[in-house]
């Protein structure tokens, strides 16, 4: 082959070449359209045309970086501190965040919060908005848990340490001036599960007890990982693949498959005895069929349970478009139910 000859076979290559890679991300956008179409019109952020996700370790790197820079502003007249939690039974000793309004009364209700981030990646400082404005708006004492990531800590690390921080405010809470009867749990995406599976842990060991249950798009079945099938779910944010990649760290295993107790909270079988629960999630979120279905099975099992469900939601939209009056509007429904929850008449001091 001489080389004019050699130079239009290169040409007509890379025009191939060219045309199929221009074909792909065509369709790639006209996908990435209908799905931005489906999302609310007041959470359509210019972020939702990068698609990520998480499938390897360099991938959770970024995550965890990116997590790392992320704070958020403390509400006005609270203050935090940064405390340990000495381990129990064997265990290491848990970092926490502690949130508590300027003259808070006493005993107050408390809340023990936990941060989302598929069980591999976040941290307590994410949350500073979220928990400062619970304890600003309700005088509640908010203690935000730095628990065990995995892979490097798979399951039971990471619920371990909630437990370990519920133990204390539970037996610390004469010096911490909250009433025992009236300490609820919360968390966001994997710490709504941890804090789902927390609930089911205390009623099965006789405590410590829990008054309710805040659950925020909570990653509650590992087999939502292993389907294919996700009925236009889970597009942005946290995806399939990401969900798949999580699960995998926290067992130890391809999820889908057997799980421990307290793992998965959706795997319980018997529901009965658990706190009442907020379950909070938007209907174009990955979780949304396992959230929903476990707010019923709670309802049949007796727990009250209020099921707040927004059209047009993506997983973490909330923190992605706080100011979107859909958002606003979510954040209320929680937080009125907390207070709710709280308004028990406290205990004898």
């Amino acid at each position: 082959m001489n080389t004019t000859a050699r130079r239009t076979l290169a040409r007509g290559i890379l025009a191939v070449g060219a045309a199929v890679v221009g074909r792909a991300l065509a369709q790639g956008v006209r996908r990435r359209s209908k799905a931005i179409a489906r999302v609310s019109p007041d959470l359509r952020s210019p972020l939702l045309w990068f698609p990520y996700s998480v499938r390897s370790r360099s991938d959770l790197e970024v995550l965890r970086a990116v997590v790392r820079r992320r704070r958020t502003r403390i509400a006005a007249g609270v203050r935090i501190e940064r405390r340990t939690v000495p381990g129990i039974g064997g265990r290491p000793d848990v970092g926490v965040v502690v949130y508590e309004k300027d003259g808070r009364s006493t005993p107050s209700g408390a809340l023990l919060w936990i941060h989302g981030g598929g069980k591999v990646a976040g941290s307590p400082e994410q949350c500073h908005a979220t928990c400062s404005r619970f304890a600003g708006e309700l005088g509640l004492l908010v203690v935000s848990v730095d628990y065990r990531l995995a892979p490097e800590h798979p399951f039971p690390a990471g619920l371990d340490d909630c437990h370990t921080v519920l133990t204390w405010m539970h037996d610390a809470a004469e010096t911490l001036g909250i009433d025992q009867d009236r300490i609820a749990v919360g968390g966001e995406s994997a710490g709504g599960g941890f804090a789902a599976a927390l609930c089911q842990l205390a009623r099965d060991r006789g405590g410590p007890a829990i008054a309710f249950q805040v659950l925020v798009y909570p990653m509650i079945d590992d087999r939502t990982a292993a389907r294919s099938d996700h009925e236009d779910r889970g597009d942005f944010v946290w995806t399939a693949a990401s969900n798949r990649f999580g699960w995998a760290a926290y067992l130890g295993t391809e999820p889908g498959g057997e799980a421990p107790p307290y793992a998965a909270a959706a795997r319980c079988s018997d529901l009965s005895g658990l706190p009442p629960a907020w379950i909070g999630v938007g209907d174009l979120d990955l979780f949304h069929p396992e959230d929903v279905d476990y707010a019923r099975r709670l309802e049949a099992a007796g727990v009250e349970c209020e099921l707040h469900e927004v059209a047009g939601m993506f997983h973490g939209a909330d923190v992605l478009a706080p100011k979107a009056p859909s958002m606003r509007s979510f954040r209320e429904a929680m937080t009125a139910a907390l207070r709710s929850a709280m308004q028990a008449a406290p205990s004898e001091p």
